[in-house]
């Protein structure tokens, strides 16, 4: 960001999503609040690194194997000297320059160490989301709450609950804000329904078996 305000880089893991990357990445580049965009493609067979090299951002690295959206955001860091960094999904719907600016002002402006986004599903959804265990992937944060981390909890979507448990367990400004219109492209769209079923319920078994993990890592006082 221009001015006195510390640089914020953008990090959006990615892999095979060259149909939506595109807006994503624009909507990043053109944003007053991001001074850098950096696409870690995270084994991706499709385009998706090339879209990235189209649209012109800081940074479009191809990884050669899959390794998964933590691997992709820990490379992602390595890449930048930023003390603010905002990750961001690459399947996202409809990114707006508000959505951004929302998200990452609570942690310019020093209230926050984290704020993540809660996206659109709805009214309902979204207040109940808000007491909910926050595993949305657009979230700001000053550079060392993701360095804090040990690296063994940056896998998978060990990541975000580790993210997560470490703001609460040391009693750190974290929290969520609503994004109305901010969407994503759902799996089934994806892959079907039937493996986008399967793989919903392959997430949420994660999410679960990280809850656990994390905490069981802190009563150990790995962080």
């Amino acid at each position: 960001m221009h001015g006195q305000n510390p640089k914020v880089a953008a990090i959006v893991p990615a892999y095979n999503e060259e149909k939506t990357i595109r807006p994503i990445l624009e909507t990043l580049k053109a944003s007053s609040y991001i001074d850098e965009v950096i696409l870690i493609s995270d084994g991706s067979t499709d385009n998706t690194k090339r879209v990235g090299e189209e649209v012109g951002v800081s940074i479009a690295h191809q990884l050669p194997l899959h390794s998964g959206k933590g691997k992709a955001m820990q490379h992602g860091v390595t890449h930048t000297d930023a003390p603010i960094l905002f990750f961001f999904d690459a399947d996202l719907l409809d990114l707006s320059e508000e959505h951004i600016k929302k998200v990452l002002l609570p942690v310019l402006e020093g209230k926050k160490v984290m704020n993540v986004a809660i996206r659109d599903r709805g009214p309902l959804a979204m207040k109940l989301a808000a007491h909910m265990p926050l595993i949305g992937g657009e979230r700001a944060m000053l550079r060392h709450v993701f360095e804090d981390i040990p690296e063994r909890l940056k896998q998978g979507f060990m990541v975000e609950g580790a993210l997560n448990y470490y703001c609460r367990s040391n009693k750190l400004a974290y929290g969520s804000v609503p994004c109305p219109g901010l969407k994503i492209r759902r799996k089934m769209q994806k892959v079907g329904v039937v493996r986008g079923f399967w793989q919903y319920v392959k997430m949420f078994y994660q999410v679960i078996k990280a809850i656990i993990v994390v905490r069981v890592a802190r009563i150990r006082g790995e962080f």
